[in-house]
C-alpha cells in the first residue's frame, strides 16, 4: 500500500491569539481521531499555526483503506430451519438483509451450537474521497465558544474562512470545507508576502509559505525565533528581558512575521511601582519588560512588530507614543491613591460585597484579621503583624490603581502600606497573602504572611460551604479547589504545626450566626484532605500508599505528608509485601472476634517459642518506637517494624492464635493488635498492594 504526505491549511481572519494553540492542537488531535475511526494508516499527525490559518501535516499516510471481510453471523440452525428441513421465515428475512439465499449462507461452530454465517469483503476507499469529510469532521469540533457567520452565508466559524488548502502529496483533493471550495491557494502575510500563490506540493508548504508568503508557520519555531529576538535585544540594550511564557504564546499568536523592536519611556514613571507599569506594559501593549542585572526595571520595554519597516524608527516611536498614556495613567493613580491611607480605606469596604449570605468585605477582612492572629499564635508568629496584616488585607481592592488593574492588587497594598508607615511585615504580608496564585507559583516566605494567606483561604472555604455552595464538576466560582491546595502547599512545604480540624473549628465560630450548613467543619476538612489523592498521583506516588495513610485520617497535612513519604520508603522495602499481607491478616482475624481484648499482652500465658520471640520483639520495639512516633519520625519508625519480618512470619507458621483455651486465644489477638497498633500509628499498610 502506497503512502503519501498530507498537508491542510484553513486560511482564515485573524484568529484570537489567546485560542490560536488550544484551537490548532484540538484540529490535529480531532483529524488523528477520524483517521484512527476511518482505519487509515500513517505514521504522524502534527499541527502549525498563524493569526490567519489553522494547517495540520499527517505523515506517510496510506492511500486508502485496508479491505475488510465482514462476518455477519445469522440465526441458529435449530432456529433457521424446521422439522422438514426447510428454510424458516427468520432464515429467510437475516439472508434477504444481507443480500444472500439461505442456500448460499455459510456456517459457523461454537461451543454453544452452529449458527448461520454470511461473509462480505469490503474494498477499502480511497484516501483522496474521504478527506474532506474528516476535515469537516474535525474542525465541527473544536472548543469554540462563539462562532461567527460572515457574509450570507449562513455557516458559521470562529472566524471568516478565505482558503481551504488539502494537497495529498502532489494532488489536490477536492471538497468543500465551510463554504470554500478547496483548492492550492495559500495566502501569505497581508503585507509582507508576495501574493497568492500555488502550492505544488504537500512537502513545500512551509518553504514556499515562508519564502513566498513571509509566514513562519511552524509555531514552535516561531515562539523560539521571538524568544531568542527578545533575549537578544535586552542584551544589546544591556538588560534582561522578563518572558512571561504566557505572554510569549500570546505573541506568538499575534504575529507571523516577527521583527523584535526595542522603545523608551520617561524615567519619571519609574517612581511608580515596578510592578503596576510591568502589568500594563504586558497585559495591555503585549510588551516585554527590561530589567537591569540586578532586577531592576529599566525604562525601555521590547515588543514585537507583524511587519519590516522601511523607517523602523516611526514604528518604534509609534509604540512609544501608545504606551505613554498608560503610564501615565498608572502615575496618577499611584500619586492619588497615596493621599488617602489604607486604614481609611476600611469604611469603603463595606459597600462592596463579598457574598450576600456572608456579608460585605469588611466583614470578611475582621474575620481575616481574627483568624491570622489565631493562627500567628500556633506557628509562633508575631500575633499584632497578623491581625493588623489582615484588617487591611483588601483595603486596597478600593484603591484607584487596583480597580484600573485588577492583577496588581496585593502588591499596591503592600506599597501603600510602606508608604502609610505600617510595619514591613505588615506591608509584605498584603502582597503575599494570595500566594500561592497558581500551581507552582512561589509561596508567602514570612509566618505573618503565611498566617493571613492561609486566613484569607480558610475563611473563604469555610464561608462557601457553610451555606452549601460546595463546588460541583467543573464549577468553582470561589476557586475553592485552589484555596485548598494553597492551604495544604503552606502547611507542609513550611511545615506549619497545624490541624486542618482547629483551623476550620476556628473560622466557623468567627462567621457567627451566618452559616447553614451543620457539617461544614467536616465538609471541608474532607475536601480539603480530598485533594491529596491527585497532588500525590503527581508526584508519582502510587494509590495505595495515599489510601493507607488515608485510612488513618490525620488531619495535620504536615504530618500527613511525613506518613505519606515514610509508606512510600517502606513500600520498597523487602519486608513490606509480606509486613502488608500480615497485618491484612491480623485485621481480618481481628474483625472476627466478638470479645474484648486485654489491655497488655500476659507473659505467664505465653507457650509457644515462636510467640514469645514475638512478644519479646514486639515490647522492645514499642519501647523503641515511642519518641519516633512523637517526633514524627515515621520513616525510621516503618524501617524498625520492617525488621519483624521474620519474627512475624515465623509466629503465623507455628502458632495457632484461635486457640480453643479462651484466655490464650485472647492473649495472643492482643499481642497480634499491639502489633498491628504500631503499623496503625503511621498508616494502615494492609491496604499496600503487591
Amino acid at each position: 500500500m502506497a503512502t503519501e504526505n498530507l498537508l491542510i491549511e484553513i486560511g482564515t481572519e485573524e484568529l484570537p491569539p489567546k485560542s490560536l494553540r488550544t484551537l490548532a492542537e484540538a484540529f490535529a488531535a480531532n483529524f488523528q481521531a477520524e483517521l484512527k475511526k476511518a482505519g487509515l494508516e500513517f505514521t504522524d499527525v502534527s499541527w502549525m499555526a498563524a493569526p490567519r490559518r489553522l494547517a495540520l501535516t499527517v505523515t506517510a499516510l496510506a492511500d486508502s483503506q485496508a479491505d475488510k471481510v465482514i462476518e455477519k453471523r445469522g440465526p441458529a440452525v435449530s432456529v433457521a430451519f424446521d422439522a422438514d428441513g426447510n428454510a424458516t421465515k427468520a432464515a429467510q428475512g437475516w439472508a434477504r438483509g444481507n443480500g444472500i439465499t439461505v442456500e448460499q449462507a455459510g456456517r459457523i461452530k461454537t461451543d454453544k451450537g452452529e449458527w448461520l454465517l454470511h461473509k462480505s469483503e469490503v474494498k477499502g476507499q480511497a484516501t483522496q474521497v474521504l478527506v474532506a469529510d474528516m476535515v469537516a469532521t474535525a474542525l465541527a469540533k473544536l472548543p469554540v465558544s462563539k462562532p461567527m457567520r460572515w457574509g450570507s452565508s449562513p455557516i458559521q466559524f470562529i472566524r471568516p474562512v478565505h482558503t481551504v488548502t488539502m494537497l495529498f502529496g502532489d494532488e489536490a483533493l477536492a471538497g468543500e470545507i465551510l463554504g470554500i471550495k478547496a483548492a492550492r491557494t495559500i495566502r501569505g502575510h497581508r503585507f509582507l508576502g508576495k501574493g497568492d500563490f500555488e502550492l505544488p506540493h504537500a512537502d513545500h508548504y512551509v518553504a514556499l509559505l515562508e519564502d513566498h508568503g513571509m509566514v513562519m508557520v511552524d509555531y514552535a519555531r516561531r515562539k523560539e525565533v521571538i524568544r531568542q529576538q527578545v533575549i537578544a535585544a535586552a542584551e544589546e540594550h544591556g538588560g534582561v528581558a522578563e518572558i512571561d511564557e504566557a505572554l510569549l504564546e500570546e505573541v506568538t499568536s499575534l504575529v507571523e512575521w516577527p521583527v523584535t523592536l526595542v522603545g523608551n519611556f520617561e524615567e519619571r514613571y519609574l517612581d511608580v511601582p515596578a510592578e503596576a507599569l510591568i502589568y500594563t506594559m504586558k497585559d495591555n501593549q503585549k510588551y516585554f519588560p527590561m530589567l537591569s542585572k540586578d532586577g531592576v526595571l529599566l525604562p525601555k520595554f521590547i515588543f514585537v512588530s507583524n511587519i519590516i519597516s522601511k523607517d523602523v524608527r516611526q514604528v518604534i516611536e509609534g509604540n512609544e507614543k501608545v504606551v505613554r498614556p498608560r503610564l501615565a495613567d498608572a502615575e496618577f493613580f499611584f500619586n492619588t491613591d497615596k493621599k488617602r491611607t489604607l486604614e481609611s480605606r476600611l469604611a469603603d469596604l463595606e459597600t462592596v460585597i463579598f457574598q450576600k449570605q456572608l456579608g460585605t468585605l469588611k466583614e470578611k477582612s475582621q474575620r481575616i484579621s481574627d483568624l491570622a492572629a489565631a493562627i500567628a499564635g500556633k506557628i509562633s508568629a508575631n500575633t499584632e503583624h497578623a491581625q493588623r496584616a489582615g484588617l487591611l488585607a483588601k483595603a486596597d481592592l478600593m484603591s484607584d490603581m487596583v480597580v484600573e488593574f485588577p492583577d496588581v492588587q496585593g502588591v499596591m497594598g503592600m506599597h501603600y502600606a510602606r508608604n502609610d508607615g505600617e510595619a514591613e511585615a505588615v506591608a509584605i504580608a498584603l502582597n503575599e497573602q494570595y500566594m500561592p496564585r497558581y500551581a507552582g507559583d512561589r509561596l508567602p516566605e514570612s509566618l505573618v504572611a503565611c498566617s493571613v494567606a492561609l486566613a484569607d483561604k480558610l475563611d473563604t472555604l469555610v464561608g462557601i460551604f457553610g451555606i452549601g455552595q460546595i463546588p460541583k464538576g467543573d464549577k468553582d466560582p470561589f476557586a475553592l479547589r485552589r484555596a485548598a491546595i494553597g492551604t495544604l502547599r503552606i502547611i507542609i512545604e513550611k511545615d506549619l504545626p497545624l490541624d486542618l480540624v482547629d483551623l476550620v473549628d476556628t473560622a466557623k465560630v468567627l462567621f457567627g450566626d451566618k452559616l447553614s450548613n451543620q457539617n461544614v467543619s467536616t465538609d471541608v476538612v474532607a475536601f480539603i484532605l480530598g485533594r491529596f489523592p491527585a497532588w500525590y498521583k503527581d508526584a508519582g506516588i502510587s494509590v495505595d500508599v495515599i489510601q493507607a495513610v488515608l485510612a488513618r485520617r490525620p488531619t495535620k497535612p504536615a504530618d500527613f505528608d511525613k506518613r505519606v513519604k515514610a509508606v512510600n520508603h517502606f513500600r520498597g522495602l523487602d519486608a513490606a509485601a509480606t509486613l502488608a499481607a500480615a497485618n491484612k491478616r491480623v485485621g481480618n482475624i481481628l474483625a472476627k472476634f466478638e470479645g474484648e481484648l486485654n489491655t497488655t499482652v500476659d507473659t505467664s500465658l505465653l507457650q509457644e517459642d515462636a510467640e514469645k520471640a514475638l512478644a519479646a520483639a514486639v515490647d522492645a520495639k514499642v519501647e523503641l518506637l515511642t519518641p519516633l512516633f512523637a517526633a514524627g519520625d515515621y520513616q525510621q519508625a516503618l524501617t524498625e517494624l520492617s525488621e519483624l519480618r521474620d519474627v512475624v512470619d515465623t509466629f503465623f507458621d507455628n502458632v495457632m492464635v484461635m486457640a480453643d483455651d479462651e484466655a490464650l486465644k485472647i492473649n495472643r489477638l492482643t499481642l497480634l493488635n499491639t502489633l498491628r497498633n504500631q503499623f496503625l500509628n503511621v498508616a494502615d499498610i494492609s491496604l499496600l498492594q503487591k
